[in-house]
């Protein structure tokens, strides 16, 4: 019988134009390609079943959230390596990206010529999708209803596994590194002390924390700046873990937490407004409305920090595309925006924008101390959720890190005034003294 794995490095190379750059290892025991380094594992023929009914991104991840694929290695190499030749790259010399062989997979004379050797996989019915993937998604994007549903899916997969990923700070954004910060909690805590400081928190001060997620800015700025603080998401667990642990804080006199959407608060004016991680569910449609909301919800003189993840401008924005793992997976319904596009919105709704400041490399970091507590508690991981579950979580925050370090994406804060009509913004001379 012919072994598998030349075969499938052949596929390989005749779609990506290039050598793949790991050793493949098959079903059937057989290895092909370059020694040492990390190994591709196609551990079923069902793998290549799945990336012929599903040519691109969704193809690959059905088949590693199954199983079916599989890194032997170092994840973070084997993925810096495949995004060379798999993913559209932009090269060192700042050029166009180069289209990627994903994309060229979905050409039709592609996927003609190679169909061939893709019934090694066995043209069955395509395999179903794995449980974790979201696929029913009905009616308009970005809805009161739709977005609960989206959070749900995203943020309602047990408190105890993110206990397990994100640590005792239970924070689940970019912390702030350096300055002798050693630990992840170390640097959250930084991350939740450099926002209260931007925003100008003091005794008294009423917060509105959008996207409060289990409850830490919140607890934070309560106890450490006497402010009084609500906080709104759309997910009960979240809310549910956060009131407990405002209780257990004694803070319940100065913290609520409720479950509802940002655009049904109507108890403003509020002095300060933070959106920590929040702004990637609005969806671009949806961003005016956002920022002006916020900016209603402000007092005159009220600050707002926005702290948000932007992906790269495109040279054609219409050929923009959600990255289907992404969507099907992580986060449905997510979509980043280019930095300035966020500027211009705030700007637009009334903002005046005080101060941006990137903290890109901070989120690779993060994700690295979140990935390797997955890791070392991966049985338990499966247990708390399931494993097709922790894989989705491995693989999308070890790609991610890889992203932030790339500079394929960034992450912002963006500090805006509901500047009053005398133009007294109410900020110092010189911005940057947090630092």
């Amino acid at each position: 019988m012919t072994p598998v794995a030349p075969k499938l490095a052949a596929l390989a190379e005749s779609l990506l134009d290039a050598p793949f750059p790991l050793r493949i290892r098959a079903w059937d025991g057989s290895e092909s390609g370059p020694p040492g380094g990390p190994v591709l594992v196609v551990r079923h023929r069902r793998a290549l079943r799945r990336l012929l009914w599903r040519p691109g991104e969704l193809g690959l991840a059905r088949a590693w959230v199954a199983g079916d694929l599989d890194i032997e290695g170092d994840l973070y190499t084997a993925l810096d390596r495949l995004a060379g030749v798999v993913w559209d790259v932009a090269p060192d010399d700042g050029a166009a990206p180069r289209p990627g062989g994903l994309r060229q997979l979905r050409d039709p004379r592609v996927r003609s010529a190679v169909r061939e050797l893709f019934l090694t996989g066995g043209l069955l019915p395509p395999p179903p999708p794995p449980p974790e993937e979201d696929r029913h998604r009905r009616g308009r994007s970005h809805t009161r209803r739709r977005d609960s549903r989206a959070v749900h899916h995203h943020y309602d997969v047990g408190n105890d596994f993110y206990e397990l990923v994100l640590g005792p700070s239970m924070v689940y954004s970019c912390a702030y590194w350096g300055d002798g910060v050693t630990t992840l909690e170390e640097a959250q805590y930084a991350k939740l002390d450099l926002v209260a400081r931007k925003l100008g928190l003091r005794e008294g001060d009423r917060l509105l924390d959008v996207g409060s997620g289990w409850g830490s800015m919140a607890i934070h700025a309560a106890r450490e700046y006497g402010a009084y603080v609500t906080g709104v998401t759309l997910s009960r667990e979240q809310a549910a873990y956060a009131r407990k642990r405002i209780a257990e804080a004694g803070l319940t006199d100065r913290v609520e937490i409720r479950v509802q959407d940002y655009r049904d608060v109507t108890d403003g004016p509020y002095d300060a407004i933070s959106s920590i991680g929040m702004a990637e569910h609005v969806g671009a449609v949806r961003y005016g409305e956002y920022a002006a909301r916020l900016h209603a919800l402000l007092k005159p003189g009220g600050r707002l920090l926005n702290h948000q993840i932007a992906r790269r401008p495109e040279a054609d924005e219409s050929a923009y595309h959600v990255d289907e793992f992404i969507d099907r997976y992580v986060f449905p319904d997510g979509e980043l925006s280019p930095l300035g596009s966020t500027v211009t919105a705030l700007e637009s709704a009334g903002f005046e924008v005080r101060d941006v400041e990137s903290i890109r490399e901070h989120y690779a970091l993060t994700l690295r101390r979140w990935v390797a507590r997955l890791e070392d508690g991966g049985k338990q991981a499966v247990r708390l959720t399931s494993p097709g579950r922790a894989r989705v979580w491995r693989l999308y925050m070890a790609a991610s890190a890889l992203s932030f370090e790339r500079n394929r994406i960034g992450v912002n804060q963006v500090l805006a005034v509901r500047t009053p009509a005398d133009g007294a913004s109410g900020l110092p001379l010189r911005t940057r003294t947090w630092n």
